[in-house]
């Protein structure tokens, strides 16, 4: 029997992922271990494998069968356009895509002015401009604070990840327009969901009982 190998978005995510697949039965304490200097943790009994990665690169892994499943925000899915199934909505680390900027950004955003947008999601950014709203803008690729863009008068807007607001609020800024909204979601390789299919689907359809279950209480 193969393994079947599962790439994790390092950190809090990774975390709350394993605790959800403990709960169906998937387990590996290995990865638990927060010395361990392992880049890979088994699970023989079950013939999994499990290694942490960065966010950004989950969605590599999996295009490229490196993973059969990868476990990543909705947001580095849309911005890495990678070729895979996104097979289901964990509900994990909800929060949204959002255009935000001082409150008279606004009227630039309606009357499709040319504006310049700072932005950690380029690709997303210009997928919502250039495409649904069909309005031209420059987009500027940050990889700090966002927030500081529209204040220094680098942008007029930005495009981010908005969870609670309070730090927009706190600089003065304000959520303009919703992009879309954002959760952990479960993606699998083209190929492994052929050649793996019993497997995979037993496991997503045991996740999303788990899930539709959590979702009554």
């Amino acid at each position: 029997m193969k393994y079947i190998t599962f790439a994790l978005a390092k950190g809090r995510l990774a975390k709350k992922t394993m605790s959800i697949l403990e709960q169906i039965g998937i387990t590996c304490e290995e990865i638990k271990d927060p010395n361990s200097r392992k880049l890979i943790f088994v699970n023989e009994e079950l013939k999994l494998k499990f290694f942490l990665a960065k966010a950004t690169d989950v969605p590599t892994y999996v295009e490229y069968g490196a993973a059969d499943i990868g476990v990543v925000g909705k947001d580095t899915i849309l911005e890495e356009g990678r070729k895979m199934y996104e097979v289901l909505d964990l509900g994990l680390g909800k929060c949204r895509m959002c255009v935000a900027g001082p409150e008279k950004a606004r009227e630039l955003l309606n009357h499709g002015e040319l504006i310049r947008v700072a932005t950690k999601y380029p690709n997303i950014a210009k997928d919502y401009f250039y495409n649904k709203k069909h309005q031209t803008v420059e987009i500027i690729k940050l990889n700090g604070s966002i927030e500081l863009a529209p204040i220094v008068g680098l942008s007029e807007v930005i495009v981010d990840i908005v969870e609670t607001g309070s730090t927009l609020k706190e600089n003065g800024l304000v959520v303009l327009e919703e992009i879309c909204p954002l959760s952990a979601r479960v993606v699998v390789n083209q190929v492994s969901m052929k050649m793996e299919h019993d497997r995979i689907t037993t496991l997503i359809k045991e996740l999303k009982e788990l899930i539709n279950k959590e979702e009554v209480k």
